[in-house]
């Protein structure tokens, strides 16, 4: 069971953005981890446009489940992680970060914002903590 990728994104007009991401390619060879990761932040915009406001999906793409949570307003998570993670504990931290996220940091920002000048740290603690030991709940 394994996390990969957590991130954060707005679901503007015309283009998703990616606000604030993190990963795990730790299992991947060195070599590897700059196209994995680049194929995660793809995936999880492409998935992210594609989706309704309001929806929440599972998606598989190659090895990966990718499950996608839009809320209304535009704010957007997707966590890829293996097919053995628990689909109900993706949601689950999924609606944690959003919530979490939506306090922290203005909505005024989410349109504009790049991972770059957003400032919400959290998201690698919530990657490992979740990976190590999924909360069930």
């Amino acid at each position: 069971m394994r996390l990969y990728s957590l991130s954060v994104l707005y679901r503007g007009d015309p283009k998703v953005r990616l606000l604030k991401a993190a990963y795990d390619v730790s299992t991947f060879s060195f070599f590897q981890r700059s196209s994995v990761q680049e194929f995660m932040t793809f995936t999880s915009q492409l998935i992210v446009e594609r989706s309704e406001l309001g929806s929440r999906a599972s998606v598989k793409e190659q090895e990966y489940l990718c499950h996608v949570y839009v809320r209304n307003d535009g704010l957007a998570g997707v966590v890829i992680a293996d097919n053995e993670y628990p689909q109900r504990v993706c949601f689950t931290l999924l609606d944690k970060v959003l919530d979490e996220f939506s306090r922290q940091v203005s909505r005024a920002d989410w349109p504009s914002g790049s991972p770059a000048t957003i400032s919400y740290a959290a998201l690698d603690g919530h990657l490992s903590k979740y990976q190590v030991q999924p909360a069930w709940g």
